[in-house]
């Protein structure tokens, strides 16, 4: 029989926030990859567990994955752990699970500490549905995706980010939601100097120009006011021509039909006006 991957949440910061049932299979496990050997030795000092480690992340993930998992086949039980929190969110456990999947291994995760969890809880926004964006993409497409549907989303999002690059990422978000957005700020969560301050993306910006930022960073922002942003795409078709305004939907592929049906909609006027309009054009 093969053996189990244990996907073992950690402390994000104090370590008193570790589970009995974490400590068991830490203790009881064949292995324990980890994401940081080093950070995860301190761990297992603290409670006198002496499994063998073995590292597993980014920059290995190609090589080491077919190791754990013949290990796996082989019968041995693996605990995955990443440096703070859940293995498999936001770090290289997913690809290790899904190859797991692929191989026919059992797999099962021991609940625990996450910062964005633990951040949204602390930041008085609301919690009734959240998105969690982990980092923004490097690539200069893919985050303008992930901010175009910042800037419209009714719902709170949560982003992860390394303190130097913390100021860059506010601006950038100052430029596509605004500067009056308002997000909590969260750094060392768990930890003696634990902090979630309120501001709005103008504030947030001003306060950390002033006090440089060290630890990591957990941003929890505000979903968008549906009024105000109606009430500026309002604004924005009654500056656009008929003409531009239709070209607006069919440059993005909609046939003339639909586009007719949405400028329509847009304009607060029926599909006749738009057509006989255009006709006039």
């Amino acid at each position: 029989m093969s053996g189990m991957l244990y996907l073992c949440a950690t402390p994000i910061g104090n370590l008193e926030d570790i589970t009995l049932r974490v400590l068991r299979i830490l203790q009881e496990a064949d292995v324990i990859a980890a994401e940081d050997t080093r950070q995860t030795r301190k761990l297992l000092t603290r409670y006198e567990i002496k499994t063998p480690l073995t590292s597993y992340h980014e920059h290995n993930k190609m090589e080491k994955t077919p190791v754990l998992i013949q290990k796996l086949l082989a019968g041995e039980n693996i605990a995955l752990v990443t440096d703070a929190g859940t293995p498999a969110i936001s770090d290289p456990g997913e690809d290790l699970v899904r190859a797991c999947y692929e191989a026919g291994v059992e797999v099962t995760s021991l609940p625990g500490p996450v910062a964005a969890v633990t951040a949204l809880t602390l930041s008085g926004m609301s919690a009734r549905r959240f998105t969690f964006e982990a980092f923004l993409p490097v690539n200069k497409k893919e985050r303008e995706i992930v901010l175009n549907r910042l800037k419209e989303s009714p719902v709170t999002t949560i982003i992860y980010e390394a303190p130097h690059r913390l100021l860059k990422t506010l601006e950038i978000l100052k430029e596509y939601v605004g500067p009056d957005r308002r997000l909590a700020v969260c750094k060392e969560l768990t930890k003696k100097h634990e902090k979630a301050l309120h501001f709005t993306l103008e504030e947030a910006i001003s306060y950390h120009r002033e006090n440089p930022p060290k630890g990591e960073y957990v941003l929890v922002i505000e979903g968008a006011d549906q009024e105000a942003l109606e009430e500026a795409r309002q604004d924005q078709w009654k500056k656009m021509t008929l003409e531009d305004h239709m070209y607006h939907y069919l440059s993005q592929g909609i046939d003339k039909k639909e586009a007719i049906k949405k400028v329509a909609k847009d304009r607060g006027i029926s599909k006749r006006d738009v057509y006989n309009e255009l006709v006039r054009e």
